[in-house]
C-alpha cells in the first residue's frame, strides 16, 4: 500500500488489478529508489542487447547462407 492508502485504491489510480500491487510490492518492496531506477535501467538495457543479438544472428545466418549459395 501506498501511505496507508489501501491496494484496491492504489491499484484503480494506477490502472491494474490489486494483484499487481501486491505482486509488485513483493517483488520491489524491499528497494530503495535508486535500486529500483538501477533495476528498470539494467532490464532496459538487457532488452536492447538482446535486440542486438537477435539482429546479429539473423545477419551472420544470411551471409552464411549467401556463400554458401556462392561457392
Amino acid at each position: 500500500m501506498e501511505a496507508g492508502r489501501r491496494a484496491e485504491d492504489v491499484a484503480r489510480d494506477q490502472g491494474v488489478s490489486k494483484h499487481t500491487i501486491y505482486a509488485w510490492k513483493a517483488k520491489y518492496g524491499g528497494l530503495e529508489v535508486s535500486e529500483a531506477e538501477e533495476v528498470k535501467h539494467l532490464r532496459d538495457e538487457n532488452g536492447r542487447l538482446k535486440k542486438l543479438v537477435a539482429e546479429l544472428s539473423l545477419d551472420k545466418t544470411m551471409l552464411q547462407d549467401v556463400l554458401r549459395k556462392k561457392w
